[in-house]
C-alpha cells in the first residue's frame, strides 16, 4: 500500500471513484426520487458518474424521474466533480484549518497539473474565489431574466437559474427541462451567460489566472496558455461560422429564426457542445454534416486543468505545431518563439492516440450490442460520454444495461484522462544508465 500511494497521481481515480459510489448511494434513497420508490443501482450509478464526471447523459428524464431532493444532490456532485475530488478537499481543508500540508499539495499538484508547490495555496484560493464568483453573476443575471421577464417566482428563479449556472460552468448537461434550454435559444440573457460561463470554466484554471495577470502582455503567456486561449477562441469562432453555413436554412433547428437569433443559437449551442451537454437547439434534428463537427469539438474538448473532457485544447493543437514543423522540416517544435520539449510531444501523441483508440473500440462494442444502431450515432454517444460532453441524439436512455455500464467506464476514463488513468497503474519511473544505438525505421 506504501509503494501504491507513493504517487500522489494514483489517488486521482480513486476519489473519483469513491464520490461516484457515495453519490450512488445517495440516489439510491427513496426521497431522491419523485415517485415513492428506491431508484434502480444502474440508474443511480449511472446519473452518479454522470454528475461527478460533468458529462449530464442521463437514462431518465431528469426534470420528471428525480425530485428536487436529488437533483440538489446531482449539483453538489456536479460542483465536486468539476471542482475535481482533491482540490474540493483541499479547499474544504484550507478554509477549516488555514494551512495545506506537502502532502495534501502534492495531491492537488496532481490534479490540477500545477507546477509550483510554493504557490498551491493561492492557487486553491483562486480557484474558489472564480468559481463562486462566475456562478453567482450568471446565476444573478438568468434567475433575473426568468423572474422579470418570464413570470417565474423568484425562488424558482433563483432555482433554475443557479442549478444551470452550476452546470453550464462546470461543463455539464442536466437541465430542469426536457428539452434542455431550447425554449431560451433566443434569449441573449439567458443563453449569453451561460455559453460564457461553459468557456471560462473549460478553459483551464492555470491558463485563466496567468491571461488574466498578464492581459495586457499576451505575447509573455506560458505555452500551454496560448495554445489553450488561442485555440479555443479559434475553435468556437471556426465552429460558429461552420453550425451556421451547415443549418442556416434548416426549418428544424435554426432556419426560422432572424439573423440575430441565429448567431446567438449557433454560437451558444457550439459554446456548449465543446465541453457541456445542454441543447439549444435539437440534435437529433441536426444535418448530417454537422454531427462530424460536433464529434470533432466534443472529442478535442476544453484545457488542461478545467472543468471540461476530451483530449483538451493545448493537446490537440501542440500536435498541430507537431505536425507543422514535420512538413517545414523543422528540427524543433516552436510555438510563440518556444521550443517544446519532447516530453510533451510524447505526452500529447499519447493522450491522442489512447483516446482514439479508446473511442473506436467502444463504438465497435455498442455497434456489437445494438443491431440497428447507425455507426454515426453509435460514434456521437461514444464521443458524448468519453469527453464527458453529455449530447446525445436520444441512443442513450435506450440502450441496454451493458450499453449503460459501457458509458459509465466511458465518463469514468473520460474524466480521470486516459493518461493519468494510465500511469495511475502502471506508474513506474525508470532511470537508464545506457541508451541502445539508435535507427531509423521507415514511415509512411
Amino acid at each position: 500500500m506504501r509503494r501504491f500511494f507513493r504517487h500522489p497521481v494514483r489517488l486521482v481515480p480513486i476519489g473519483f471513484l469513491v464520490a461516484i459510489l457515495l453519490g450512488t448511494g445517495l440516489l439510491m434513497l427513496p426521497p431522491m426520487a419523485v415517485e415513492p420508490r428506491h431508484p434502480s443501482f444502474l440508474t443511480a450509478l449511472f446519473t452518479s458518474t454522470s454528475a461527478i464526471s460533468v458529462t449530464g447523459l442521463a437514462v431518465v428524464s431528469t426534470p420528471t424521474y428525480w425530485s428536487t431532493s436529488g437533483l440538489v444532490v446531482i449539483a453538489v456532485l456536479t460542483q465536486i466533480g468539476g471542482l475535481g475530488i482533491l482540490t474540493g478537499a483541499a479547499l474544504v481543508i484550507l478554509t477549516v484549518s488555514r494551512r495545506l500540508g506537502l502532502h495534501n499539495r502534492l495531491l492537488v499538484q496532481a490534479e490540477t497539473l500545477e507546477y509550483g508547490l510554493g504557490n498551491i495555496r493561492r492557487l486553491l484560493l483562486h480557484i474558489g474565489a472564480t468559481v463562486l464568483v462566475c456562478e453567482t453573476l450568471m446565476t444573478i443575471i438568468v434567475s433575473g431574466r426568468l423572474w422579470l421577464d418570464y413570470d417565474y417566482s423568484l425562488g424558482r428563479a433563483l432555482w433554475s437559474g443557479g442549478f444551470h449556472s452550476v452546470q453550464t460552468f462546470n461543463n455539464s448537461g442536466f437541465s430542469l427541462y426536457p428539452d434542455g434550454l431550447r425554449g431560451f435559444s433566443q434569449d441573449p440573457w439567458v443563453t449569453l451567460p451561460l455559453a460564457l460561463g461553459g468557456i471560462v470554466g473549460g478553459l483551464g484554471f492555470p491558463a485563466l489566472f496567468e491571461a488574466a495577470r498578464q492581459w495586457r502582455q499576451p505575447r509573455r503567456w506560458a505555452v500551454a496558455t496560448k495554445l489553450s486561449i488561442w485555440g479555443s477562441l479559434i475553435l468556437v469562432a471556426v465552429g460558429t461560422m461552420v453550425f451556421l453555413a451547415v443549418e442556416w436554412a434548416n426549418r428544424w433547428t435554426i432556419g426560422q429564426y432572424s439573423v440575430a437569433d441565429k448567431l446567438l443559437a449557433a454560437f451558444g449551442q457550439i459554446a456548449l457542445a465543446r465541453t457541456g451537454g445542454i441543447e439549444l437547439v435539437p440534435v437529433s434534428a441536426l444535418r448530417e454534416e454537422s454531427y462530424p463537427l460536433l464529434i470533432g469539438l466534443m472529442f478535442i474538448g476544453g484545457g488542461s486543468a478545467s472543468t471540461a473532457g476530451g483530449i483538451k485544447v493545448s493537446t490537440f493543437f501542440l500536435l498541430a505545431f507537431v505536425i507543422w514543423a514535420e512538413v517545414r522540416g523543422e528540427p524543433d517544435v516552436t510555438v510563440g518563439h518556444r521550443r517544446v520539449a519532447t516530453a510533451s510531444q510524447r505526452q500529447a501523441l499519447t493522450v491522442a492516440l489512447l483516446s482514439v483508440a479508446i473511442v473506436a473500440v467502444a463504438a465497435t462494442l455498442l455497434i456489437a450490442m445494438t443491431n440497428h444502431l447507425p455507426f454515426q450515432a453509435a460514434l456521437f454517444e461514444i464521443t458524448s460520454a468519453f469527453s464527458t460532453t453529455g449530447l446525445t441524439v436520444g441512443v442513450a436512455s435506450a440502450l441496454s444495461d451493458a450499453g449503460h455500464l459501457l458509458l459509465i467506464a466511458l465518463m469514468y476514463i473520460g474524466r480521470v484522462g486516459p493518461l493519468t488513468l494510465g500511469s495511475a497503474i502502471a506508474l513506474n519511473t525508470r532511470h537508464r544508465l545506457y541508451r541502445y544505438a539508435e535507427e531509423q525505421p521507415i514511415v509512411g
